[in-house]
């Protein structure tokens, strides 16, 4: 058997063997459990993901769906110009 050793802030260890040991589990157990999901799944058991904030996913929806959008511009000074008017 492997043995595989990590460094983790104290903080976290303890809250992590507190939560595992409530639910009757050891974090060795509770870390093999969390390998055996991802091979599994075929990767991370749960998404893996940043959020964008709410004015980038807005032009993201605005440029995808062809909707308030401006110019052609002629020049980068006319589009800064244009959005700072908005």
């Amino acid at each position: 058997m492997a043995t595989i050793q990590i460094s983790v802030d104290d903080k976290i260890k303890e809250a992590a063997d507190s939560l595992f040991n409530s639910l009757g589990l050891d974090t060795s157990t509770a870390v093999r459990m969390f390998l055996s999901a991802a091979l599994a799944n075929n990767g991370i058991p749960f998404a893996v993901k940043r959020e964008p904030n709410a004015d980038l996913l807005e032009a993201i929806l605005d440029t995808r769906n062809r909707s308030n959008l401006h110019g052609p511009y002629n020049t980068a000074e006319e589009a800064v110009t244009a959005m700072l008017e908005d």
